[in-house]
């Protein structure tokens, strides 16, 4: 859907600052997926997150927030509200109050894994 391409750019954009630390698996005009270096018993990296164009949404995976659930203590019920399961986060229209938001709890996960070890 061509109105969702900004919506998945800009998420893209919250997203692409970590690929430089972390492993790049997927970066495509429908997707960007970042692992983290750990591998897990299954002999696969640990996924950071991911941003994904969907028909009819655009997906936001963040995976720390499904590992250490207090990440998501302080965020706003408006963001809340986009979480589908545990660490996604869809959108159909851009949000730059939300999108601000994700990005501190972008950077709050990824100093998380840190902490952990995984990155």
């Amino acid at each position: 859907m061509p109105e969702l391409r900004p919506v998945f750019e800009e998420l893209k954009s919250v997203m692409a600052p970590y690929a430089a630390r972390l492993a790049t698996a997927q970066d495509d005009e429908s997707s960007l997926v970042l692992n983290t270096k750990f591998v897990q018993k299954s002999r696969k990296p640990m996924c950071f997150g991911a941003v994904m164009l969907k028909k009819s949404y655009v997906s936001y995976h963040l995976m720390p927030v499904y590992v250490t659930p207090g990440l998501l203590a302080g965020v706003s019920p408006a963001l809340r509200r986009r979480m589908q399961g545990k660490s996604c986060f869809n959108f159909t229209h851009i949000d730059n109050v939300l999108f601000a938001e994700l990005r501190a709890l972008t950077a709050a996960s990824l100093h998380s894994f840190q902490t952990l070890g995984y990155v």
